[in-house]
């Protein structure tokens, strides 16, 4: 919910997750991450930056540090509602999404490590003895999820 334009580098084909969002007393409070682990550039699979850049070009007037995802919880909460109901499948937190991702990834075979670091998770041990790993399986987790787009959903 805090993502701007300015997180996203489509020559690299990466996301920079620096922020969170939250709306506290009718206000907008951007922060910084619970863990440091939290603040990371992952890469993205190629169908999701083409669609981000097609996404971010629609929005009028959009400066670099602009939100990019307006929306409120409440309209999120009622279109996971709405699109479940739909499909016939139980609704789901919007959270949800991110165990979802971490069992797909699971399920296409990486490991728990490169995971970690994809998705943020906070561990000392992980971090230091595995971060070699972070580059080369980052790419490889975002071509499976190319490959993947590439399909019907």
């Amino acid at each position: 919910m805090a993502l701007t334009a300015a997180d996203f580098n489509f020559d690299k084909e990466t996301v920079t997750i620096n922020k969170s969002y939250q709306r506290l007393h009718g206000e907008d409070v951007i922060t910084t991450p619970k863990t440091k682990k939290s603040n990371r550039t992952i890469k993205m699979p190629k169908f999701l930056c083409e669609e981000m850049y097609e996404y971010l070009g629609m929005l009028y007037g959009l400066k670099k540090k602009d939100r990019i995802f307006t929306v409120t919880k409440s309209y999120l909460h009622h279109e996971m509602h709405r699109g479940a109901k739909a499909a016939g499948v139980k609704r789901i937190r919007i959270h949800d999404l991110r165990h979802s991702h971490i069992s797909l990834l699971i399920d296409m075979g990486f490991s728990a490590v490169a995971i970690a670091d994809r998705v943020g998770h906070e561990s000392i041990e992980i971090t230091y003895q595995y971060a070699h790993l972070f580059p080369s399986k980052q790419t490889e987790m975002a071509n499976k999820l190319d490959d993947l787009g590439k399909g019907d959903f």
